[in-house]
């Protein structure tokens, strides 16, 4: 493997995020119970993911800001367009 700088590492990471993140964005039919069951994580755990890492680099940003940055809207806006009972 090509040794990696640490600013390729992090544009790469970046680049799999924004990835991750349209990918769940397309998955509306994916609830994130399913994700919390089959995988461990869900939409939530990474917005608070992404506000713990801006928060530990002296970033505050809030829980509705982080969610809205995964879930590309306002969350309640997104729970009542595409959450199921569980």
């Amino acid at each position: 493997m090509t040794e990696l700088t640490k600013e390729q590492q992090i544009e790469f990471e970046a680049a799999a995020f924004r990835r991750l993140v349209a990918h769940l964005r397309e998955r509306t039919d994916v609830q994130n119970i399913d994700l919390m069951n089959l995988a461990g994580f869900c939409r939530n755990c990474l917005s608070n993911w992404y506000r713990e890492a801006a928060e530990e680099n002296g970033v505050p940003v809030t829980k509705d800001q982080s969610r809205e940055i995964v879930y590309g809207m306002p969350y309640d806006e997104w729970k009542n367009i595409h959450q199921n009972e569980a």
